[in-house]
C-alpha cells in the first residue's frame, strides 16, 4: 500500500476533520433505533458546488420522497467540507450521503461506507469532466498556464475534490511534473462555485472547475457564467455516488437502495413528477453500483503516488504501487 510517510499529512487532516465532524451534532445524528434496530431518523449529507440556499430547494423534494418511501425521517445536512462529510459518516452522524467519487472511495475505506447507486446526468451519462477556466477575454491559454513563471493566481479545489484537485493533478499537471505551488504566483483552495466567482471577478486568473458546475452556473448565475471560458477538459471521471453506512439495518438499507434505483422510472404522473425533481439536480436517474465502479479513482490516486515515489527515488514504494496498478488494470481489462 502507499507508504505511511506519504499519507501522514492526510491522516493529520483527517484528525482535524474529525473535530469538524463532531459539529454535525447540531444537525443531529441518526435517531434512536427501535426494537428491530431501525432508526427513526437518518441524516443525508450533501456537498456540492452550490451553497445551502441554492442546493436546499433542489434536494429537498427528493429527500421528502425518500422519507415517505423508506418510512424513516430523512434530515438534510449541507456539508461545507469533504473531510467533514467523510468523518461525519465515520462517526455515524451521517448515515446516507451524496458523495463525489474520491470522497466516496474514502468513505468506503475509512467510514464503513457502502455504495448503493451512482448518478446519471440529464443526458444519460454516468461520468463528467474536470475543467480549467479563465476569465473570458483574458487571452490566457493552456500553453500560458503550463509555462508557469509564477505570473498567475490559481484556484484549486478542495484537497479531497475529484475534479477540483485529483483529476487536474493526474491528467494535466502530474504528467508534466508541474507542482502548482511552484508554478503559480499564489494557489488557494475553494469549492467550484467560489472559484468560478473569483474568475469572473478577476480575483483569480485560472482555476479548476467541472462540467457539472458549468451547468448549474449557467442555469442560476448566467451573468457570471458568461464571464468564464474553458481552456482544458479532462478525460471522463466516474459520476457521484449514493453512499450508506454499511452497518445500517439491512432491511432499511435495501429500501434506500430500491428507492434510488426506481426513482423517476416508469410511466405516469408520479414518475413524471420525480423526473422533474431529478432534472433540477441535472440527473436523469440512478444506476446500480458497488465500490468497483470507483476503480478509475483508485488508479488516479495510485498514479499520483507513483510519481511522488519516483521523484523521491523510493524504489520499493515504486514497485509496490506498480503491482497495485497492474492488478487494477487487469481487473478493468476482464470486465465486460
Amino acid at each position: 500500500m502507499i507508504s505511511t510517510r506519504r499519507t501522514a499529512s492526510r491522516l493529520i487532516a483527517g484528525a482535524v476533520a474529525a473535530t469538524f465532524a463532531l459539529g454535525l451534532a447540531a444537525c443531529g445524528d441518526g435517531g434512536s433505533a427501535d426494537k428491530a434496530g431501525q432508526p427513526d431518523r437518518i441524516v443525508f449529507s450533501i456537498l456540492s458546488a452550490e451553497n445551502q440556499a441554492a442546493s436546499g430547494p433542489l434536494w429537498q423534494p427528493l429527500l421528502d420522497d425518500m422519507s415517505e418511501e423508506i418510512g424513516v425521517e430523512v434530515a438534510p445536512n449541507f456539508a461545507t467540507n469533504y473531510n467533514g462529510l467523510i468523518e461525519g459518516m465515520r462517526f455515524n452522524q451521517i448515515q446516507v450521503g451524496w458523495f463525489s467519487a474520491l470522497p466516496a472511495l474514502q468513505a468506503v475505506e475509512r467510514s464503513q461506507g457502502e455504495i448503493v447507486a451512482r448518478t446519471v446526468d440529464s443526458e444519460g451519462k454516468d461520468s463528467y469532466t474536470s475543467t480549467l477556466i479563465v476569465r473570458r477575454g483574458s487571452g490566457i491559454t493552456l500553453d500560458d498556464v503550463l509555462a508557469c513563471g509564477k505570473q498567475y493566481d490559481f484556484g484549486l479545489g478542495d484537497a479531497q475534490s475529484t475534479s477540483g484537485t485529483l483529476a487536474p493533478m493526474t491528467f494535466l499537471f502530474g504528467p508534466r511534473n508541474i507542482n502548482p505551488t511552484d508554478c503559480f504566483r499564489t494557489v488557494r483552495s475553494a469549492n467550484h462555485q467560489a472559484n468560478s466567482f473569483s474568475i469572473a471577478t478577476g480575483v483569480l486568473d485560472v482555476a479548476t472547475s467541472n462540467s457539472v458546475n458549468t451547468v448549474f452556473l449557467t442555469r442560476q448565475n448566467p451573468q457570471v457564467a458568461s464571464q468564464i471560458e474553458q481552456i482544458w477538459e479532462s478525460p471522463p471521471i466516474p459520476e457521484s455516488a449514493i453512499v450508506v453506512r454499511g452497518d445500517l439495518d439491512p432491511a432499511l438499507k435495501e429500501r434506500i437502495r430500491s428507492f434510488f434505483l426506481t426513482y423517476g422510472r416508469g410511466e405516469g404522473a408520479e414518475a413524471e413528477r420525480q423526473r422533474t425533481v431529478l432534472a433540477g439536480l441535472n440527473y436523469s436517474g440512478f444506476n446500480p453500483a458497488d465500490a468497483s465502479y470507483l476503480d478509475p479513482i483508485r488508479e488516479m490516486r495510485l498514479d499520483q503516488a507513483l510519481r511522488e515515489a519516483r521523484a523521491d527515488g523510493d524504489q520499493e514504494e515504486v514497485a509496490s504501487i506498480q503491482t497495485q496498478l497492474a492488478e487494477l488494470r487487469a481487473r478493468r481489462e476482464v470486465q465486460p
